[in-house]
């Protein structure tokens, strides 16, 4: 007689899954306490809950490779949950009129089109069967990102203990931009190869 299969355990609770939807959690309350920029207290906690909403971003992965609890629900939410972190608190530090503003405006908008570009990318290629890894320089274009706005939403709050707080994030911010400009290109780069590849395979017929 055959023994039965044990069921298979769903992965939607696993460990680096709960610190993914942590993450996501974390963008509202991060967002309702940057609608009080002037307030000292608010910058703080918004600091606090960003540093360990940033933090689950490494844990989640590693728990995954070393728990062997990757899941595709992982895969999906991951990035979803770096771009929701990322383009709510760009978007609220521009909002707030002292904190990213002028020229400085573009190196926001500059991350900002490349999320939207590479996601678009990314659901295209998902299409075709074609993975892109995620290079090195992305990683670091990553960890740039999220200390630049950590500084940055410190801002006023930090100038008080270290004079420069928010320059030191503007100028982590523009660099997080030029990162940004080299990996989107090399989405863009396979991106463009993968639709010419097709076309030609079209027109071979």
């Amino acid at each position: 007689m055959l023994a039965t299969p044990a069921p298979r355990r769903s992965q939607a609770f696993s460990l680096p899954n709960v610190l993914t939807y942590s993450r996501v959690l974390a963008v509202p309350v991060v967002v309702g306490l940057l609608f009080w920029p002037e307030d000292v207290w608010s910058r703080w906690m918004a600091l606090t809950i960003f540093v360990a909403a940033a933090i689950t971003d490494y844990f989640d992965g590693y728990f995954a490779r070393i728990y062997a609890q990757q899941s595709q629900l992982g895969r999906m939410l991951d990035p979803i949950a770096d771009k929701l972190l990322v383009a709510a608190c760009l978007l609220m530090l521009a909002a707030d009129h002292r904190t990213i503003t002028g020229l400085s405006l573009w190196a926001a908008i500059v991350i900002l089109c490349r999320e939207v570009l590479v996601s678009g990318l990314r659901e295209y290629l998902a299409e075709l069967k074609v993975g892109v890894p995620v290079s090195r320089v992305a990683k670091w274009k990553t960890a740039v990102q999220l200390v630049a706005i950590g500084v940055l939403i410190a801002g006023p709050a930090g100038e008080a203990i270290l004079p420069g707080t928010t320059t030191a994030g503007l100028v982590l911010l523009w660099l997080a931009a030029a990162l940004t400009i080299y990996t989107g290109w090399d989405y863009l780069k396979a991106g463009i190869t993968v639709m010419v590849d097709q076309d030609s395979g079209r027109s071979d017929r």
